[in-house]
């Protein structure tokens, strides 16, 4: 039987919503792993922390809330995905410089956080 894995997605920055294009992004795992090279080969591996983030393309409609994501230094962003997976990123901050694309009318946003967890 098939199953829904992409399509309809909900974003919400400090609970309001924004209208997705698409082009959602997170990272699955909160830590990354390096293997440690010894003479005879892999001896193991090292883990360092993965910054939490999620990166998404946003229509740039008429109540965009420019304010809430340029001086938000503390949100919360919430991504529903389709396959009923959920990405909550807290403390988070647009990590950079919002662009906008005016044919389009979309907006890419890259959001940083102190943490990311999935549901």
């Amino acid at each position: 039987m098939a199953q829904r894995v992409a399509g309809v997605c909900y974003i919400k920055v400090d609970g309001d919503q924004l209208e997705v294009k698409g082009g959602v992004e997170a990272p699955l795992s909160t830590v990354t792993r390096e293997a440690v090279m010894g003479l005879a080969g892999v001896a193991g591996y090292k883990e360092t922390a993965q910054e939490p983030y999620l990166k998404v393309s946003a229509i740039f409609t008429r109540n965009f809330p420019i304010n809430t994501l340029v001086n938000g230094t503390n949100m919360t962003i919430t991504a529903e995905l389709a396959n009923g997976k959920v990405y909550t990123l807290s403390g988070a901050y647009l990590r950079a410089e919002p662009t906008g694309n005016g044919e389009e009318g979309t907006t890419e946003l890259e959001f940083s956080g102190t943490t990311g967890v999935w549901q």
